[in-house]
């Protein structure tokens, strides 16, 4: 099951970037799916919060790109997106580092006023930009909140984060970030 759902997972994952479905992502993909956030936000991307997404989600292509022998302007296939993300995320020791600032700041864009806490109407801004159906957003919400408080913590938010990237685990709540399966 954990190769399959490890698959299914990537492959949303790839749709998310490939927004025009080309069957290929760039550099400038990932880029706007930033950009989608930032504008779904209202944040500058020179503003300390959006110069952080940004730098964040360039130095995750960046670590695709090195990892499979390409520099920052050539294309990923989705196989090869599925090596490198499997490499350096997955089964190599570049999470920390380079995917959860990414995962950090994006989170830290939903809590706008700061108090460590995302609301639903935050979340589906979030979800919007990844591309995510309106009427998954509920339920995603409702999963990932675990302790049924209404809000998501910025730290729950990054750990469901973790999980659905990195995770094999069929029954981890982080496998709802973006929805049903």
């Amino acid at each position: 099951m954990g190769a399959e759902l490890r698959k299914h997972k990537l492959d949303r994952a790839f749709t998310h970037i490939d927004v025009n479905n080309r069957g290929q992502i760039e550099r400038d993909d990932l880029l706007g799916l930033g950009a989608r956030l930032l504008v779904g936000f209202g944040e500058s991307p020179t503003s300390v919060v959006g110069d952080r997404l940004v730098r964040s989600f360039d130095g995750i292509w960046s670590t695709l790109s090195a990892g499979l022998g390409r520099d920052n302007d050539a294309w990923i296939s989705n196989p090869e997106f599925h090596a490198g993300m499997t490499s350096a995320f997955i089964d190599g020791d570049l999470y920390d580092p380079v995917f959860e600032p990414a995962a950090t700041a994006a989170a830290e864009l939903c809590d706008g006023d700061g108090d460590g806490r995302i609301a639903v109407p935050e979340f589906r801004v979030l979800l919007t930009a990844f591309g995510t159906a309106y009427d998954d957003v509920d339920e995603a919400f409702d999963r990932l909140d675990r302790d049924r408080d209404g809000v998501l913590g910025v730290k729950e938010l990054v750990e469901a984060v973790r999980q659905y990237y990195t995770g094999d685990d069929p029954h981890a709540v982080g496998n709802w970030l973006f929805g049903p399966l």
